[in-house]
Formats: C-alpha cells, structure tokens, sequence
C-alpha cells in the first residue's frame, strides 16, 4: 500500500545525495555444512541497489568482463559455466587431437570476505566520472566494515565478479591459456604441460595476494583429464574419442537418497502427502537427466523410490530405456 509513497522519499533522498542504507538482516545459512554468515539489505534499500546495478554498474563493468565469467549476469550462471566447460574440453580436443592433458582447478578461501575496498574503489573510480554514483557505492560497501562484501547485497556481486577482472584478463592474454573459465570462485585452466600449470598457478597466486584474495589450496588442485575431475557438483571425463561425460558427484546422489527416506518418514507420520513426494521425486529426475549422463543413477533412485513408496514415478519410457 506504501509502495509509491516510499518510491518519492527514497529518490528525494538519492537527489539530496543523503545517505540510503538501512543496516542489515543479519543470519546464518550453513550450505552444504559449511556456515555462511550473511548480511541480507532491508527491502527498500535493495530497490536502490536495483536501480544501481540495472542503469549504472552491469551495464559499464559487465564491458570489461571476459567471456568466459560466468557468474551473477542476464543470460549467464550455472549452466552457461558448464557448458563452457564441455566447450573447452572439445576444443582442446581438437586442437591438441587427444585427451592427454592436465586441469589446474582453483578454489578461494573466503572470496567475499576478504575483498579490499580501496581496489573496489579505484574501479568504480575509473569506470564512472559521475561522483554521485562512486558515492552512492560506496554507501553500500562501507558498512560492510574494512574489508568483505556481503553475500546478499546485489552490488556486491557485481562488484566481486569484476574485482578479479584483471586477473581473468592476465591468464587469457598473458599466460595465453585458451581453456580457461570461472563462475565466481571456481575457475579452471587446462593446458597440455603440467608444469605450465604449476607456473600459471604461481603467477595467479601473486596476483590474488596483491588484491587481498586467498586460494583454497587444499581445493586448488591439478588433474589429468582422462582421469576425470569434479567441478560445480558434477565430474567430468574426457574421453579419448573426444566425448564429454558428466557424473553427478556421488554426495548429491547419496543426499537425494537420505532426502527420499525421510520423506517416507514424513509421509507415514502424515506430515506430507504423496503428490509432495513425487513432485519432489520428479524434480530431481528433471535436474539429473537434463545436465548429466546419469540414466543408471536415475534408475537406481527410480528404484528405491518403488520400493520406498510401492509404486514409480511416471517417466516417458522412450527417456528411461
């Protein structure tokens, strides 16, 4: 019912170049067992933050973003970055004629965390001559306190998928490593040479300590392709024909399986209804099928579904066998 009359004073407020921020919703979300403090922005202040991004920050940083970021953009995300991934792995197939190679996968510690604001700062500086918009920024980063931005502000994922801009520029055209991609703090490079790899990775790693960033070393590994290797939730394997396969990591599959038993506890309790179950059954078959080479994990689930409810799902035959 406030909607219009809240819409007036915030832009009163942003043409008075007055200070907009709110403070935060401040939670925990543990995901995937790790905890992740976030520091969610009031509903009005997000409208602002909206408008920043929409008119002002994607369309002047996004230019100077490589093709191959894949995070936090219109038509971009998690499926966009794997399938640039399969793209890399063809082309280097063909360039190369074998699957005889190796992938540096690299991982952050705390990516959000341990951005720097002045870096921050010197961007925005650069890229806009408008000093209302550096100071309207800089409004949502400072309270953040002396370094980190928080997860769930929308500026500050514009501005972190920019801040290692630099960096995904030096390993593209300095270290000239054609296959290389991110989605925020993922990122992979796959060459030929190991010990290519090893020195990309020691020339990365200075960089990122120059920007306050940290890798995850215990991640940050390197692995021969034919072997097979785990990135966004999937493994992928580069056969010697050139073919692409992609396994659901066996933590998903093994968290789809203890989700179906509770919910069959669930159901005998009367909590949940069988069209709850199924859907939630149906989902996950849609998800598996459509983005990995998965058909003998989908019949297993299939199966302990049957047994765990008395009947299967429906499917299209022609999909299943």
């Amino acid at each position: 019912m406030s909607w219009l009359r809240n819409i007036i004073i915030l832009r009163e407020k942003l043409l008075a170049e007055e200070d907009v921020t709110m403070g935060f919703i401040e939670f925990d979300l543990f995901e995937r067992g790790k905890k992740r403090h976030i520091k969610s922005v009031h509903f009005k202040e997000r409208v602002a933050q909206r408008s920043l991004c929409d008119n002002a920050l994607v369309p002047v940083l996004s230019r100077s973003l490589i093709y191959d970021n894949g995070a936090s953009l219109e038509g971009k995300g998690i499926s966009f970055a794997r399938s640039r991934l399969k793209h890399h792995l063809h082309q280097y197939y063909r360039r190369t004629g074998g699957n005889e190679g190796y992938i540096l996968l690299m991982d952050f510690s705390g990516y959000f965390d341990n951005i720097l604001h002045e870096p921050v700062y010197e961007m925005l500086d650069a890229a806009f001559e408008d000093k209302r918009i550096f100071d309207l920024c800089r409004q949502f980063i400072e309270p953040f306190g002396e370094k980190s931005l928080g997860i769930g502000s929308q500026v500050s994922q514009i501005l972190a998928v920019s801040y290692r801009s630099s960096i995904d520029h030096y390993i593209k055209e300095v270290l000239r490593v054609k296959e290389y991609g991110c989605y925020m703090d993922d990122c992979y490079l796959i060459h030929n040479n190991k010990d290519y790899l090893w020195h990309c990775l020691d020339k990365i790693d200075g960089l990122c300590k120059a920007k306050g960033i940290k890798l995850n070393r215990k991640k940050t590994q390197i692995v021969k392709l034919s072997r097979g290797f785990p990135y966004m939730k999937g493994v992928y394997y580069l056969t010697g024909t050139g073919k692409v396969i992609v396994k659901p990591c066996k933590t998903n599959t093994a968290k789809h399986r203890r989700k179906l038993k509770k919910m069959k506890k669930f159901k005998d309790a009367g909590v949940i209804g069988q069209d709850q179950i199924t859907c939630a059954h149906n989902s996950y078959r849609g998800y598996i099928l459509k983005d990995y080479n998965s058909h003998k994990t989908v019949r297993s689930m299939d199966k302990l579904f049957h047994e765990l409810f008395g009947y299967s799902t429906l499917i299209n035959r022609k999909e299943y066998f």
